[in-house]
């Protein structure tokens, strides 16, 4: 019975050394992520200045439909979904500056450094929950009622 409950303890414990090197692992990785990242995660007041000259803007939201009307976005921006977006770079306009669009920004960051690693002029990313938080308003979607 002694050596029953001494192979549980040992198991437990390599048990639970096992999940503190899984969990420091996942938030190393997090955190090399997020340092490899070079586009700049944009703040409200940044976003606003920027939506100001609208001429010289693209605002390219990266989120499933779903989400956009679930969540809400910006009045006026072009929905290429992040999976998406490696093919479909030629819809993309190079003449103005970008910024990209996802809840917390996660996905917009990564969608801002493939734009710029191809020749876009990237402003920064922006994530539109985060813009609501900080005081900003979102257009919600409707979408439209099934035709019967």
């Amino acid at each position: 019975m002694k050596s029953i409950v001494t192979f549980m303890g040992v198991a437990m414990l390599a048990m639970g050394s096992l999940m503190a090197h899984a969990q420091q692992t996942a938030n190393t990785g997090s955190a090399a992520q997020a340092a490899a990242a070079k586009s700049q995660k944009l703040n409200r007041a940044q976003f606003d200045a920027l939506l100001a000259k609208p001429a010289e803007l693209l605002v390219l939201d990266v989120r499933r439909p779903d989400e956009l009307t679930k969540n809400g976005g910006f009045p006026v921006y072009l929905s290429i979904q992040s999976r998406e977006l490696e093919k479909n770079l030629a819809f993309v306009p190079k003449d103005r500056s970008i910024v990209t669009v996802s809840n917390h920004a996660g996905r917009a960051v990564a969608a801002a450094d493939l734009l710029a690693r191809n020749g876009f002029k990237v402003a920064g990313a922006i994530g539109a929950q985060d813009y609501e938080a900080e005081g900003g308003s979102l257009v919600k979607i409707v979408p439209p009622a099934p035709k019967n």
